[in-house]
């Protein structure tokens, strides 16, 4: 269990702590000199007859190190309210009461210190006053201990009630996401090297596994030491304090508020989605665009809030709200935030993060406040289906488990509904609910039918424009892979790039049937070079208008490929050209395939590999990534000849 102290400066905070656990928190010595706790200090009390270890958090008091108190407090389990029985109920008493409740900490107990230097009346005057300053708060109900850290009277019945506090608590049970710890603290120590210190917020860690500090470039660091409660340990969990001694990084590349997490779920962001309430003692209401610090894990980042769904959010209330922040921050799905005003002087609201990929645009739309009331549902399951009840275009699982903590997307997986469809391959992690799926298939239907309609003589759009007409917002790979599944069921048919309804055909004519004999064969003897349609006019004795227009209809039917304009190439060939590709693809780590590689293997020059690679691009078999094109996992096309 980890118990964080607040209250009021010189109520007592540290030396109760060291009369729990004869440790002195204050190490620096400017602490020492002056007499009061500027930075964050860290102490460990045993649980007799247990394994259970207690770590204090002991925070300053002073009102200009509210931010600092705030790093400390994130992720405590039991808060210790400080009030000093001689100055009673003070200014930091109440913020810091404020700072749990809004990070909602449920578990705690109110100290009154310093009751050697009061009466027993000034004792129960405090104590009544404390009862009324815990209304309408998380400690509400909390017990009062009165007691002198200095004659010890009081002090082994708040102990006792620690200790069995952590009995209750008991082993933190696993959550299922990802290593994350809150780091408030970097140094350096002989024979160990950087050092980072923080509380873990969620997961496992064990010395050897690599992690990432986020926000920040990315670049991993290997667990080279670990310390658990002040114990080394060769793994550690939430729960926990935790020292972790890295390899790969310097002390001057870590800040306090940053994460230290497993590298799947290493997101920042500076746009949070969020549960806010205004807490119920502040004078006005909380309108959009009112400037703010915000503080999560131990960051403390200024930004703006935006109210989504009302117009203003008053004392006491709750809403949705989005963050707009000055600096990215490492935020996932239930984590806790508080924001005080843009001076720093006060705290004003608390809440959850219901989104750390809020969007910029749409952002008050009632499709948006659909989603965000699916993700405030209380578990994994209720949250992936309220998100598919609602997501017209799916939703992206590999996004979802980051934001969720989540190091894979298989418990997402394992909790999709029965009859959601799930794409999932080496590029994609996609599911659409069952409605939206129906929905898309009437939206297809109805395109090619318009289509049909207007362009009777064409046998249909190619994919991507059929995708233009009837889902432009839908995810390119759930949009092929729902291609594949409609044409298996018979609901569309494919013929080459063009996709169309069953019922529909482009019939040719007596002439165009005659000329088609005709180019077969001069189309197969041209081999990857193709023919253009003014030397094939030429050859067959007929004129450039009528072998146009029949070789485009036969383009149309998928009986040729027209990859630039009048170039065109028969099936046959296409084919060869679409398996070169693929092995070409498939002897590179990122399969892909570049200009000067397909020139080499297929003997073209240059121009033309290129005009062939940008056709392949246009019909879905590879997509253009800078300079390459790159092999689409969730491509049929050519796919039996391949094979």
């Amino acid at each position: 269990m980890i118990i964080g102290t607040a209250g009021h400066i010189d109520h007592g905070k540290t030396t109760l702590v060291r009369a729990l656990t004869g440790v002195d928190t204050d190490r620096l010595p400017e602490e020492k000199k002056r007499g009061i706790s500027i930075e964050l200090g860290y102490a460990f009390l045993d649980v007799p007859q247990s394994t259970q270890r207690i770590g204090f958090i002991d925070v300053p008091g002073h009102e200009r190190l509210v931010h600092t108190m705030l790093a400390g407090a994130t992720g405590i389990d039991f808060g210790l309210l400080l009030v000093a029985a001689d100055d009673g109920v003070m200014p930091q008493t109440r913020e810091h009461l404020a700072v749990l409740s809004l990070l909602g900490v449920q578990r705690g107990a109110v100290v009154i210190t310093k009751a050697d230097r009061a009466d027993a009346d000034r004792v129960a005057a405090v104590r009544a006053d404390v009862g009324q300053l815990l209304q309408h708060s998380s400690l509400q109900g909390a017990p009062v201990f009165a007691l002198s850290a200095h004659t010890g009277e009081g002090v082994e019945a708040l102990r006792e009630h620690l200790y069995e506090q952590a009995r209750q608590l008991g082993e933190r049970a696993p959550d299922g996401r990802a290593f994350r710890l809150a780091v408030d603290r970097a140094f350096t120590l002989d024979g160990v090297g950087t050092v980072v210190t923080g509380t873990v917020h969620a997961g496992r860690v064990a010395v050897g596994d690599e992690l990432v500090l986020t926000p920040g470039p990315g670049a991993r660091v290997r667990v080279r030491s670990l310390h658990a409660q002040n114990r080394p340990v060769e793994q550690a969990a939430a729960g926990q304090r935790c020292a972790v001694g890295l390899a790969g990084i310097a002390k001057q590349d870590i800040e306090r508020g940053q994460w230290l997490v497993h590298p799947a779920c290493a997101l920042a962001t500076d746009r949070i989605d969020a549960t806010l309430t205004l807490w119920h003692e502040e004078a006005k209401a909380l309108r959009s665009g009112t400037p703010v610090h915000v503080h999560i894990g131990a960051a403390s980042v200024p930004g703006s809030v935006a109210v989504l769904d009302r117009e203003t959010l008053p004392p006491g209330e709750t809403a949705r709200v989005q963050l707009v922040l000055r600096a990215p921050v490492g935020a996932w799905h239930g984590d806790r935030v508080v924001l005080r005003d843009a001076s720093a002087s006060r705290t004003l609201a608390g809440g959850t993060v219901l989104d750390p990929f809020a969007p910029v645009r749409y952002r008050r739309t009632a499709q948006r406040l659909a989603e965000l009331d699916a993700l405030a549902q209380p578990g994994l399951a209720g949250r992936v289906a309220g998100l598919l009840a609602v997501a017209p275009y799916g939703v992206d699982l590999r996004r979802l488990a980051a934001a969720q903590g989540l190091e894979s997307t298989q418990p997402l997986a394992d909790v999709l509904p029965a009859a959601a469809l799930h794409l999932h391959d080496a590029r994609a992690d996609l599911a659409l609910g069952e409605t939206q799926a129906t929905a898309v298939r009437a939206s297809v239907v109805e395109a090619l039918s318009a289509y049909h309609q207007r362009h009777p003589d064409e046998l249909g759009p190619d994919a991507a424009r059929l995708r233009r007409l009837a889902q432009p917002r839908m995810p390119e790979a759930l949009w092929r892979h729902l291609l594949v599944l409609l044409q298996a069921d018979g609901t569309l048919a494919v013929r080459g790039a063009f996709v169309h309804l069953p019922a529909h055909g482009v019939r040719l004519s007596a002439v165009d049937q005659r000329i088609a004999q005709k180019v077969a064969p001069r189309l197969a003897e041209s081999g990857f070079e193709g023919c253009w349609a003014r030397d094939l006019a030429r050859d067959c004795g007929e004129s450039e208008p009528l072998m146009r227009t029949t070789l485009a209809r036969l383009a149309q039917r998928g009986e040729l490929h027209q990859v630039v304009k009048d170039l065109y190439y028969s099936v046959e060939t296409m084919a060869k050209l679409a398996a070169l590709a693929r092995q070409l693809a498939g002897q590179s780590e990122r399969l892909a395939v570049t200009a000067a590689a397909f020139r080499d293997a297929t003997g073209l020059g240059r121009k033309r590999a290129i005009q062939i690679l940008e056709y392949f691009d246009r019909i879905g078999l590879l997509r253009r990534v800078g300079d390459e094109h790159r092999l689409r996992t969730d491509s049929t096309l050519f796919a039996e000849e391949a094979a």
